[in-house]
């Protein structure tokens, strides 16, 4: 991009004199008399030394009528459209389109730049991302922070918002023994490793397994550290290691106020405490996956860096004809053994499906199976024989209870370590549709209550996708997690809770009927479970949108003080975004633009 184009663009986009104060309660937009003025952005792109970008819509080489258009490179881009990298790669495209208001797609009738952020920072240094937010702030710009486009909630990505891209953020520092705390100089025994907020996971794996250790990290190659974090961060390691925000020896940010501080628990410790597990503070996971920070944008972070494992790994599938009327009698029973199985140190992703083709047909074989699929983790073994004999008394009940109806298949793997795993087992979904999701975290009492009960209610949360996760990453290291400073913000029901579910819909684009219906669906899907975990709450990152008390069900008790520190810390709302602490008196209105209620 040169940079006359984007003076160019800079020129249409912003009204000519200098920006009025706004009086509709609105923030500025793309045409509003205080919208910036085409000076303020050319001094802005000065400051960040070029680094101020106008990008095109994502797929504008697609169509026609567009300058970009390219047919070579749209066949690229339709190519590469469902994939994560595709969407991190770009600086304002997002991983799910309706976020965008499917205003760009390759295949669209039309393309517009109206779903997507007019300039974007590229950052590559704190200094570029202070940069943004005094403009931000001077201006009253909606502002937000995109380090992937892999939220599920669509929070990397706004229209007429100005937006910080900490993509290209990717310093990787490993501290082999000790690391010493900004500020106190505090030591903390044993490796550590900082890493710039554009890193993702791959990122941090590849290079901590240079040294054989890894981290409490996510389970797609693509999620971005930053918004993994600050939302508390689940993880396959969890059973050992706990969440990956109580990982977090140190963060730098800058602050809504422009500051370049580094929190930890010796300084700016309530920063240090709320920027673990509120928001995404690099909007990105799995989950997945998170746009506008709350109190600052994160720049790098320390965390604990843990011996890599060496891992036995069982692929495992229980199920039944799909028109058995106890099928999910089988799946209320092994969930109600998961709390045992966790005990042990065993975590996994599992997931529960209701009439799905059978996808190993044989002789003998039901067509068509509901049931259980997934995988079950040891850590740190160098055969499966701890594994199989903690899995055998259910397998054994199973054969008992069921016997003839109930099908059990598996495969056993070993794995010199995480990277090794990971490499087979990552999150292989695809990006690029139109998808919500909501999720429950469940405790054991719901799990070893009433297991008849517990099915039913897994029954109906595969009614809206036909499947539900069953995520084994909670449990006794999560429970009972020591996190730097004495705690962190994340919502206190992980401290409870054993399993993450999840389900999530897909719909088709420009198709308002299948939305609102999709929505519907998903709005009770998950209603018999809550009724069984009714002091439980849900999980930021892979969060409902349209949760109706997300401040209760996101944060717990945490919120109060959340909120306390938001209106510190941030007093005129330099950040905003959706579902995050102190939003609650902004809305979006229907053109996009941020407005108070």
């Amino acid at each position: 991009m040169t940079r006359g184009w984007i003076l160019t663009w800079i020129a249409s986009l912003a009204v000519a004199g200098c920006a009025r104060p706004s009086t509709t309660g609105c923030k500025p937009y793309p045409g509003s008399p205080d919208w910036p003025a085409a000076e303020a952005w050319r001094r802005l792109n000065e400051t960040l030394g070029g680094r101020l970008l106008s990008p095109s819509p994502p797929a504008a080489a697609c169509h026609r009528d567009r300058p970009e258009y390219d047919a070579a490179r749209c066949a690229e881009i339709s190519k590469r459209w469902v994939t994560f990298d595709w969407h991190t790669q770009d600086p304002v495209s997002n991983c799910w389109s309706q976020f965008s208001n499917d205003t760009c797609l390759p295949d669209g009738p039309s393309c517009s730049g109206q779903g997507y952020p007019p300039f974007v920072v590229n950052a590559t240094t704190a200094r570029h991302v202070k940069a943004g937010i005094d403009f931000a702030r001077k201006y009253n710009v909606r502002l937000l922070v995109k380090g992937t486009g892999h939220d599920d909630n669509g929070r990397s990505i706004a229209p007429g918002a100005l937006s910080i891209w900490t993509h290209h953020m990717k310093e990787i520092e490993y501290h082999a023994s000790e690391f010493r705390l900004a500020g106190s100089g505090r030591c903390i025994q044993g490796s550590a490793v900082t890493v710039g907020a554009g890193n993702q996971m791959y990122d941090i794996y590849v290079a901590t397994a240079r040294y054989n250790k890894t981290i409490v990290g996510g389970g797609g190659k693509s999620v971005g550290v930053g918004g993994y974090l600050s939302g508390g961060g689940h993880s396959i390691l969890g059973a050992r290691y706990g969440l990956g925000a109580d990982n977090v020896l140190e963060m730098q940010l800058v602050t809504p106020g422009g500051d370049i501080v580094t929190a930890n628990e010796d300084q700016h410790s309530d920063l240090f405490w709320a920027m673990r597990g509120t928001t995404k503070a690099d909007p990105d996971p799995d989950s997945v996956q998170g746009g506008g920070s709350t109190f600052g944008a994160m720049t790098s972070v320390t965390l604990k860096a843990h011996p890599s494992p060496s891992i036995a790994y069982i692929t495992w599938y229980a199920y039944m004809s799909a028109d058995s009327p106890v099928a999910f009698d089988l799946v209320g029973y092994v969930l109600s053994q998961f709390p045992t199985l966790m005990d042990e140190g065993v975590s996994g992703y599992q997931y529960i499906f209701d009439k799905m083709p059978n996808p190993l047909p044989g002789d003998g074989q039901p067509k068509v199976i509901s049931g259980l699929i997934g995988g079950f983790m040891l850590q740190d073994v160098t055969d499966a024989t701890k594994l199989e004999a903690l899995l055998k008394p259910v397998e054994d009940a199973i054969g008992r209870r069921w016997n003839g109806t109930a099908h059990i298949v598996k495969e056993t793997k070993l794995y010199a370590s995480f990277l090794d795993w990971f490499d087979v087992n990552y999150d292989q979904g695809v990006a690029g549709g139109n998808v919500y999701r909501t999720s429950r975290l469940v405790d054991r009492k719901a799990l070893t209550g009433d297991p008849k009960a517990l099915g039913e209610a897994y029954r109906a949360a595969t009614k809206a996708a036909g499947a539900v996760t069953a995520y084994m990453v909670a449990g006794k290291a999560v429970q009972k997690a020591r996190p730097r400073g004495g705690g962190n913000a994340v919502n206190p029901a992980w401290r409870q809770a054993y399993l993450q579910s999840l389900t999530g819909v897909t719909y088709p684009s420009f198709n308002q009927t299948a939305e609102r219906t999709t929505i519907e669906a998903l709005d009770v899907t998950l209603d018999p479970l809550k009724a069984l975990t009714p002091t439980m709450g849900a999980y930021i990152n892979e969060g409902w949108l349209f949760e109706k008390d997300w401040q209760k069900t996101f944060w717990g008790s945490n919120y109060a003080r959340l909120h306390r520190i938001k209106k510190q810390v941030d007093p005129t709302n330099v950040f905003v975004c959706f579902p995050c602490v102190g939003s609650e008196g902004w809305f979006q209105r229907d053109d996009g633009r941020l407005c108070r209620r």
